[in-house]
């Protein structure tokens, strides 16, 4: 049996192409099912439909044998023990610095002075700055990050930007950009050697598939 780890959402919908280049299909479409585990047409094959950010563990630790997860989420996990075969080029977005437009940032940076930062992402917030030379105090958040310069909580943000028609309503501006994001192929590296009969011909689909532009 070969378990594939998949969040809901975007990933999901965008990962489907890929699967059907190997000739996997979903039985059920986990947005309509309650259901954790689904089955495919491919009676050695399954899916599990978890958190997004629970994708790197799940695979770490051999509960699925490979998953899609953003480079976002694998920056965060560490990507110990993972293999991370192909960037599949889907889901892609930027993470952003925001701020209110009465922030100046530009200003504040170039004195020095000690920023909050609130964000889910710690780690990429606190290498970020650390490499630009900005002291800053880090405010975890799980959510609704665009409030937070709103209240006074924090001075920027640092988050996974789209469109920006979130940022746009919420009346705040990207001020920096941090980096591309998309999502990842990560593979066990034990299921790699013990499975690669079966993992294999799914990477060669899987990258013969990568839309690129």
């Amino acid at each position: 049996m070969i378990t594939i780890a998949l969040s809901k959402g975007r990933i999901f919908q965008e990962t489907l192409p890929l699967l059907a280049a190997a000739g996997i299909e979903p039985r059920e479409d986990p947005e309509k099912s309650r259901k954790l585990i689904i089955g495919t047409n491919l009676p050695d094959v399954r899916l599990i439909i978890i958190r997004a950010t629970d994708v790197p563990t799940y695979v770490q630790h051999g509960a699925a044998d490979m998953g899609v997860a953003g480079k976002d989420v694998l920056i965060e996990h560490g990507g110990e023990g993972l293999y991370q075969p192909l960037d599949l080029n889907i889901a892609r977005c930027k993470m952003m610095v925001a701020a209110h437009p009465a922030f100046d940032y530009e200003q504040a940076v170039h004195q020095g002075a000690r920023l909050r930062v609130a964000t889910k992402y710690l780690k990429t917030a606190r290498e970020y700055f650390a490499a630009q030379g900005v002291h800053v105090d880090l405010i975890k958040l799980y959510g609704s990050m665009e409030l937070a310069p709103l209240v006074k909580l924090a001075d920027v943000i640092v988050d996974l930007v789209s469109s920006g028609s979130t940022l746009k309503a919420n009346g705040l501006v990207a001020v920096a950009d941090i980096m591309d994001i998309s999502s990842r192929l990560v593979v066990n590296q034990a299921s790699l050697k013990l499975k690669r009969a079966e993992i294999q011909p799914m990477l060669d689909s899987f990258a013969s598939a990568i839309k690129t532009d």
